[in-house]
């Protein structure tokens, strides 16, 4: 079984910072499935817009939650080509990995989604954040997220941050993760509906 996946950053109006009302709110999502032809499963995931170890964070989240047991002595191969960078690359990833498993039929105990949080130099809170408010930032954090109970499967950072601070995005992204798993059911709907 082999999975492709292509997946792309934003462009246009969603892509400024200043289109949000403000720093707490994701950018526009969009998907599409089924795009090639060989694979099993395909998606493109569309959000706003350190390889090895991003490999490997992202190959950890999907064992985490892939029922390989009922599929004993199969390989999934899952390639994420990278069209564009408009920031929060890692969480876009993921959520361009779960809807490519999803496609496939692959079977998983649940859904995963990927959220970016940073904290600009005064440590106001900036969900989703564009590339330029990455670079801007004092610290990123990107968390994987599991469907059932918003249960922590993985987290990753980057700069300067307390605990409470850890806490607060960690709260931010898990409320964010229900925006992302309803447009992860309606996408699917749409989906499946033309079928």
């Amino acid at each position: 079984m082999e999975m492709e996946t292509e997946l792309g950053g934003s462009a246009g109006p969603d892509a400024d910072p200043g289109s949000r009302s403000s720093g707490c709110s994701l950018r526009h999502f969009a998907c599409e499935q089924n795009l090639l032809s060989r694979p099993d499963g395909s998606a493109s995931f569309l959000q706003g817009v350190a390889e090895k170890s991003r490999e490997r964070l992202i190959r950890n989240t999907c064992e985490a939650v892939v029922l390989g047991t009922l599929h004993p002595r199969t390989s999934i191969t899952i390639a994420l080509q990278i069209v564009s960078d408009a920031g929060s690359l890692l969480a876009c990833c993921l959520n361009a990995a779960c809807l490519a498993l999803v496609d496939a039929g692959v079977p998983m105990r649940a859904l995963f989604c990927g959220v970016t949080c940073a904290l600009d130099p005064d440590g106001a809170l900036i969900l989703d954040p564009t590339a330029k408010q990455e670079k801007e930032a004092r610290a990123i954090l990107t968390f994987a997220l599991d469907s059932t109970e918003q249960k922590l499967l993985m987290s990753t950072t980057k700069g300067l941050y307390s605990v409470a601070e850890f806490q607060q995005c960690l709260a931010a992204a898990q409320h964010a993760s229900h925006h992302i798993f309803r447009f992860y059911r309606d996408s699917l709907q749409r989906r499946y509906s033309k079928s």
